[in-house]
């Protein structure tokens, strides 16, 4: 695919890091519950390398994915990494024996977390880390970030980090980072049924920076909407493929990051970008931010 095919190219401020705007989400590549090995590890391997040989060049991790399964098949499938290829992992939890999520966050989590993902991924340096906020489970919660992000401007001097984004915060936990250190990413949860960040949105916008939705397609509870169907049979095209070409189209700053564990699901969501979507069809899809549902 060429670079129109995947959305064209973003770079992300401030950096030499420039990606095609459809990435890869690789949580996916695990067991069940996001934990352990997936059931198939050469097919995940051969996944990873077809988005690559497809021009995918912005994947994104994190360690506490397995733990370690999904960075380990990262390192198995295309270390040495090619060029150009930026990988965005993120920090903030950790996944003890009973498979519970639980907040990693003090200046020695952070600090073990980032070699973790160096030894797993085989890197020198990451090109972008995250700092998650934890949250409530139902979306970001106001409170001060600003250890975490101050912990990771220090690993960003040393050396181990080159660039902080953020995933799961507010607009006001964004403003407190951007006081610590630059900011070249937010990863927030949003798609067409979930739109609390449409100002954050357009703010990040104006700033150049990226926002990248996470569950795009509704995550664990796929979109379903009888509108999205219906604009889909009127494309030819299926359902995700047109809640993902929406996000490309409802801002220039959005990157995305859909994950499967799928060759064919895989090769659906690369071709999103090839959908144009009227200003009807737009209009159309716009409403369903207080229609669609999940299930």
């Amino acid at each position: 695919m060429n670079s129109a095919q995947l959305g064209g190219p973003f770079t992300f401020p401030g950096t030499s890091l420039t990606v095609q705007r459809i990435g890869y989400g690789a949580m996916r590549l695990t067991g069940p519950g996001i934990w352990g090995p997936p059931a198939d590890p050469d097919g995940a391997v051969a996944l990873l390398r077809e988005a690559v040989a497809a021009g995918v060049n912005h994947i994104d991790t994190s360690d506490y994915y397995g733990p370690h399964a999904t960075n380990q098949i990262i390192r198995r499938a295309l270390h040495p990494y090619p060029a150009g290829l930026v990988i965005v992992s993120k920090l903030g939890a950790r996944r003890p024996p009973d498979r519970s999520w639980q907040p990693a966050i003090t200046a020695a989590d952070l600090t073990a977390g980032v070699h973790d993902n160096l030894r797993n991924l085989g890197l020198d340096a990451l090109d972008i880390v995250n700092y998650r906020a934890m949250g409530s489970g139902h979306g970001p919660e106001e409170g001060s970030i600003a250890e975490q992000v101050a912990v990771l401007a220090g690993l960003k001097r040393e050396g181990l980090v080159r660039h902080i984004g953020l995933s799961n915060v507010t607009a006001a936990q964004l403003a407190e980072a951007q006081a610590i250190t630059e900011v070249v990413c937010v990863q927030n949860n949003y798609n067409l049924a979930c739109r609390h960040d449409d100002a954050l949105i357009d703010d990040l916008a104006r700033q150049g920076i990226p926002y990248v939705p996470f569950f795009p397609l509704g995550g664990f509870t796929p979109l379903q909407s009888s509108t999205l169907s219906a604009v889909a049979g009127r494309l030819g095209a299926k359902p995700m493929q047109v809640a993902l070409a929406w996000l490309l189209h409802r801002s220039p700053n959005i990157l995305l990051i859909p994950g499967t564990s799928s060759v064919a699901h895989l090769r659906e969501n690369l071709a999103a970008g090839q959908l144009t979507l009227s200003p009807e069809i737009l209009a159309e899809l716009d409403k369903m931010g207080g229609e669609a549902g999940t299930a």
